[in-house]
């Protein structure tokens, strides 16, 4: 499968780059999705997916420093686990236990962000991670969930106003510029 998505890249730089992040990430890419869905039939469709969707984001995704690529890819991974569970109707809820990676400075914050999104309902983080993650759009965001543009749009302002509250409730300061 590799030569095929090394096909689809233009520069040797780039395939060579892309070789090395699918030789460091493939196992952990089966394993997100696996653990997700729990079917390796549907965990192969979900793994190939994040392959390709990371493709399409390349020029993205090969602009980030090494280090944080890891990240990056898992949350792809699970998003199209999730993606795969959305079309069959079904909804899960993201395993708990899962330990996001996250940058050694400003971990206690990063670690309260990531738990102030994991809390919030399903449709608003979802939205959320596609949105700051993933750095999509809100059509592209619309035509991968199958929802309308106008329901994105006003998802991520209501997500973005429920983690200011809760973070006013803590007692951060956001300030507007």
């Amino acid at each position: 499968m590799l030569a095929i998505y090394l096909a689809m890249l233009e520069t040797e730089e780039d395939q060579q780059r892309f070789s090395r992040l699918y030789e460091a990430y493939e196992k952990k890419v089966y394993a997100v999705v696996l653990r997700i869905l729990g079917d390796p039939s549907r965990a192969e469709d979900a793994a190939q997916q994040t392959w390709f969707q990371l493709l399409k984001s390349w020029e993205r995704v090969s602009a980030l420093p090494w280090g944080e690529t890891e990240g990056y890819v898992v949350t792809v991974a699970k998003n199209c686990a999730l993606d795969i569970l959305r079309a069959e109707r079904k909804t899960v809820a993201f395993p708990e236990d899962w330990d996001p990676p996250a940058p050694e400075e400003r971990q206690e914050e990063y670690s309260y962000l990531v738990s102030l999104i994991r809390a919030l309902p399903e449709g608003y983080r979802r939205i959320l991670e596609l949105k700051c993650v993933e750095e999509q759009s809100n059509r592209e965001i619309a035509r991968r969930l199958n929802i309308n543009e106008s329901t994105v749009a006003s998802r991520v302002m209501r997500g973005r106003a429920m983690l200011r509250a809760q973070l006013e409730k803590e007692g951060y300061v956001y300030d507007a510029v």
